[in-house]
């Protein structure tokens, strides 16, 4: 008798496509927000553009990967230690450039002078500080004009990765409980409350005040479940189609898609996971493509780039970002990630270890030391 093939069965930590989809789904967003920054529109269906849909599977490979590492680790503080150093040095790094170089070029092309940012209330120095903490409260510097209908927007494309750091929390609170390593149906509670609260909101009913972290937290956490439990998800091409015509339906039938096509949906992105080609490339470029795509097309759009119409515009702007996120992962990136073995928080896990009654639940997916693309690396919302 054949074995049903499964999420844990087909899933391995050192081959997968991982690394194909995420610089897939970032080169994506780079294409959508070119577009709008160039030509102001974005494709979409109804009222969901492609960006978004993007931007949420992200979140359900987040969710599988990091409630993975938490498990894998067993230790909350070198837990937090490898998110903060995955998530942290890159946003730093764009915001201090786009302070002290995109801002600046920025305030030439608009005919003033390049030192008349870093003075006033919404200053260079007020976009650092302001933002430091990932949760963007200042997008803009000194009014300088933006572009796609945005004005004062420097960067459109890092106010995700705040909810993305709420995410991470999230997990962590999970397995500070025990919840999952001992109560894993628990987050299929979870998700069914998050999608009460989904159909609410749309019947105009927001408890979380926040329709973002409402979104985000559904397909993060669908994502998860699919790490929990993915010995009993079955890995199936009928499934998969007709979980395609489920997102289909819901994209085309409702004002929010989430509402029936988020379960489908975090299904199709987890079958993609181990159905397409797998990939390991030396650089991992997915996470610079996402953060610097957006000041890199603003500047050419300053820079009368747009004129040569579409197709030259966007090219332009993925190349350059693509050549952008190779220095950051070979000078900010990858050598950070080096301390996450630093003696300190090895010590201080030792210490916080918790004991083998709350221990790792049941490895349900392949136990094999995972590769540099499926372990610690962020997944770019």
């Amino acid at each position: 008798m054949t074995s049903t093939a499964t999420l844990a069965t087909e899933f391995d930590p050192r081959r997968n496509s991982l690394n194909l989809i995420r610089l897939g789904l970032a080169t994506g967003v780079a294409v959508v927000h070119s577009m709008f920054l160039g030509f102001g529109h974005q494709p979409g269906v109804r009222h969901t553009d492609l960006g978004s849909l993007f931007v949420d599977a992200f979140f359900v490979i987040s969710g599988f990967l990091v409630t993975r590492s938490l498990l894998r680790l067993d230790s909350l503080p070198r837990y937090l230690w490898h998110r903060a150093l995955r998530i942290l040095p890159g946003f730093w790094t764009v915001m201090v450039a786009g302070a002290f170089v995109v801002a600046p070029l920025m305030a030439v092309l608009a005919g003033r002078s390049a030192t008349s940012v870093f003075s006033g209330t919404d200053s260079s120095f007020g976009y650092l500080i302001n933002n430091a903490a990932l949760l963007m409260r200042q997008f803009g510097i000194q009014g300088l004009p933006g572009a796609g209908g945005n004005p004062e927007v420097i960067n459109g494309s890092l106010w995700t990765l705040f909810y993305e750091a709420l995410c991470y929390l999230m997990v962590a609170a999970l397995g500070v409980v025990g919840v999952l390593r001992r109560r894993p149906w628990t987050v299929l509670a979870l998700i069914a409350a998050l999608w009460w609260l989904t159909v609410a909101t749309e019947a105009g009913i927001n408890p979380l005040g926040s329709s973002y972290m409402l979104r985000f937290a559904l397909v993060f956490l669908l994502g998860a479940a699919g790490r929990l439990f993915a010995d009993g998800i079955p890995i199936s091409k009928y499934l998969a189609l007709g979980s395609l015509a489920v997102v289909v339906a819901s994209l085309f039938l409702l004002d929010n898609w989430h509402v029936a096509g988020a379960p489908a949906f975090a299904y199709l992105v987890l079958y993609a996971v181990v159905r397409l080609p797998a990939w390991e490339p030396r650089w991992d470029l997915s996470y610079g493509m996402y953060v610097w795509h957006w000041p890199i097309a603003q500047l050419l759009v300053g820079f009368g780039v747009a004129q040569y119409t579409h197709v030259p515009f966007i090219l332009l702007t993925v190349a350059l970002a693509a050549g952008v996120a190779a220095l950051s992962w070979n000078l900010v990136e990858k050598p950070m990630m080096g301390f996450k073995n630093a003696e300190w928080v090895t010590r201080w896990s030792r210490s916080h270890r918790q004991t083998p009654s709350g221990s790792v639940v049941r490895q349900r997916v392949r136990s094999s030391s995972p590769s540099r693309s499926s372990s610690d690396q962020p997944v770019r919302s």
